[in-house]
């Protein structure tokens, strides 16, 4: 018996919810200098209740091979990932409007 969602009415394996929540966030993405000179791309702005920003970084390392983590509401990767983050950011649902680099 599948379940439904009690906010669309629809069953939960269609994932509708998710794409509407996606289309929705404002993410900002941008570079920081940390220690030693070492550059860090932060993407913020990701509503940890609505995705699984834990996930999304998962992916993020594997797809850009690179280090990093998330803290709060941020992800953290190691390298400059600017342009190519939001690329992959983009292929995953979310939409480009709402991507912004700083």
């Amino acid at each position: 018996m599948s379940d439904i969602d009690p906010i669309t009415g629809l069953p939960k394996e269609l994932g509708v919810w998710e794409e509407l929540v996606k289309e929705e966030q404002r993410i900002t993405i941008r570079t920081v200098n940390r220690k030693f000179g070492k550059l860090t791309t932060l993407i913020e702005g990701l509503n940890k209740k609505d995705v699984n920003i834990k996930d999304i970084a998962k992916k993020l390392k594997s797809r850009l091979a690179c280090g990093g983590t998330t803290k709060e509401d941020t992800i953290e990767l190691q390298g400059n990932h600017v342009k190519k983050a939001k690329e992959e950011l983009v292929k995953m649902g979310f939409a480009e409007s709402t991507i912004k680099i700083e």
